[in-house]
């Protein structure tokens, strides 16, 4: 197959996974690397073997770049992935999709007029941990799911991130933030969401950052810290979450499990790629280790990019597409705007399952 070109923008903390990863698919290139600091692409290129660092407006320029890899902060999102569609180029953005829905459906609406895909993270449940769940309740392992539960919680990012600042942010917060792992990998297993409703709240209004290099600088929060919420699947299932930046303790409850009429399944970490995966059938006493089924079980973020690749190539739809995206986007603000409404928040967009990955334990069953 012919390479894909790919050009990142925003050479900060998460890029570096990216560099790694995109630049060992032998489908990828990884041909260019811009950011607002120059020298901070410059420095990354020097690092990973990157051909070119430039500034954004060149990279985008750039006639040779198929596929625009956006980890700009949240509230860049929708500009750069705008400015990228109306170049000529595939996007594929972190999450979330954009910071509001309005943004989110001009980024759908750009790239459908101009025959290009859109792809975004998280891609964690392409991994080998989720595909394996997947496959389990597709198989009817847990009989038809009933209901789900998912489950975040901890005590924010000013701790230990050296820009923590965006994630207080309206796009930030813990729903944001980490809602999309827990809700992709929620729709990947059970399908589209029909209706949400639930509580959210600043428990803390200024947080100051003990990280470097902003030690003792306050933040003040401008979005829900603590969210909890409801869900209803169109498949008939009935879903929990919660999410938190509030919690000083940690937590010994799952992340995800997904009950059914004939058992219970424990999901692995949504923010992972592997596992374990835990499964107790009705008439066992307890849970057992289930050997995975699928490949791609370390960190291999970018692996959302490689399956975009093949779908631009073949004339397919890639799994991790805006459509779901935009879903899990839409669903987070319904989490906001339920709570301080105070009633349900009814789903206006809906998604297709994404498609499972070929099963097969090694690594490069796509590339």
């Amino acid at each position: 197959m012919e390479k894909v070109r790919i050009g990142i923008v925003g050479c900060g903390k998460i890029s570096g996974i990216y560099f790694k990863n995109c630049g060992s698919f032998a489908a990828l290139e990884v041909a260019a690397c811009a950011d607002l600091n120059v020298d901070r692409a410059r420095a990354s290129a020097e690092e990973y073997g990157i051909p070119k660092a430039c500034s954004v407006q060149e990279l985008l320029a750039d006639p040779q770049i198929d596929l625009v890899i956006n980890l700009t902060i949240p509230a860049a999102h929708a500009e750069v992935c705008l400015q990228a569609l109306e170049a000529g180029k595939h996007v594929y953005v972190e999450k979330p999709l954009a910071v509001t829905r309005e943004e989110g459906k001009r980024i759908l609406d750009t790239a459908r007029s101009k025959g290009l895909l859109v792809g975004s993270a998280p891609d964690t449940f392409l991994g080998g941990g989720i595909q394996t769940c997947i496959k389990l309740i597709r198989d009817g392992w847990i009989g038809t799911p009933v209901a789900a539960s998912a489950f975040m919680i901890g005590r924010g990012h000013e701790h230990w991130h050296p820009d923590p600042e965006f994630y207080y942010a309206p796009g930030g917060g813990p729903m944001f933030d980490m809602g999309p792992y827990y809700l992709t990998a929620l729709v990947a297993m059970l399908g589209p969401m029909q209706r949400v409703t639930g509580s959210a709240k600043i428990s803390y209004p200024e947080r100051t950052i003990t990280s470097q290099p902003k030690f003792g600088q306050t933040i003040q929060v401008q979005t829900p810290t603590h969210v909890a919420g409801v869900i209803d699947f169109h498949g008939g299932a009935i879903g929990t979450i919660i999410t938190s930046f509030d919690a000083f303790g940690g937590s010994q409850l799952p992340r995800i499990e997904i009950y059914g009429s004939q058992g219970t399944l424990s999901v692995p970490d949504p923010n992972t790629f592997g596992g374990p995966v835990l499964l107790r059938r009705a008439d066992a006493k307890e849970f057992s280790e289930i050997p995975l089924t699928h490949g791609y079980t370390d960190n291999s973020r970018g692996l959302g990019v490689l399956d975009m690749a093949y779908a631009i190539r073949g004339g397919r739809k890639n799994r991790a597409n805006g459509e779901l995206a935009y879903h899990v986007l839409e669903a987070m603000h319904g989490f906001h705007d339920a709570s301080a409404e105070g009633k349900h928040y009814t789903m206006q967009s809906s998604c297709d399952t994404p498609e499972p990955m070929p099963s097969g334990l090694v690594k490069g069953v796509l590339d």
